[in-house]
């Protein structure tokens, strides 16, 4: 089981914090203290059902046609690496830091539906929860539900972890070094993962 849950993991934290406007707004709320908890909370269980959705989707879809998960292995090692080498050169580019913008208070309500916009209406997200965790999820065929588990539980650490955390990481993000650390660090993993797939 933890042979395939740590992939998912390590996949799920990989594609999950390169900076984006869902995390940005997640940062915000947790920098502010609105509605930390249900954010976090939306954004973690939206994960978990796109999880849930590529790693049985591309089962049943493996199964029907069963060159399908060879195409998919490839062009998921292709994205990773592409996805890599643009998280490399961000960390060589990066003149600034994350700085959430300012915003008047929101209701629960419009906190959520803005959320929500970022999550759904994102088509990144699917890239990443579907397609990508679905697409790797092939490869641990016995322990696809450990993988799966894995991912969903890299979403719930991190957006928790950001909302939380996030009065305590400001001074530390306030400065480029550590986004550059961050960028490094996402890239060696999604190049890893791509050279694995390949391998």
């Amino acid at each position: 089981m933890l042979s395939a849950f740590v992939p998912g993991l390590l996949l799920g934290l990989s594609l999950i914090v390169a900076i984006g406007a869902q995390n940005a707004f997640v940062l915000r709320q947790g920098l502010r203290g609105e509605h930390v908890l249900a954010v976090c909370l939306t954004c973690a269980l939206s994960d978990a059902v796109l999880i849930l959705a590529g790693v049985g989707g591309f089962a049943q879809a493996g199964a029907w046609v069963p060159w399908l998960e060879t195409a998919i292995r490839y062009a998921g090692a292709a994205f990773l690496l592409v996805y890599g080498l643009r998280s490399f050169r961000a960390a060589v580019r990066s003149g600034g830091a994350l700085t959430p913008a300012a915003a008047v208070p929101a209701g629960l309500g419009a906190t959520l539906l803005t959320c929500l916009a970022l999550t759904w209406l994102n088509p990144h997200v699917y890239l990443d929860t579907v397609v990508l965790v679905g697409s790797v999820s092939t490869q641990f065929a016995a322990g696809k539900h450990a993988f799966a588990l894995g991912a969903m539980t890299a979403s719930f650490l991190f957006f928790f972890s950001l909302g939380y955390g996030a009065r305590l990481l400001r001074p530390v993000f306030a400065r480029p070094g550590a986004w550059r650390v961050l960028d490094v660090g996402i890239g060696v993993v999604m190049c890893t993962i791509a050279a694995t797939l390949v391998v």
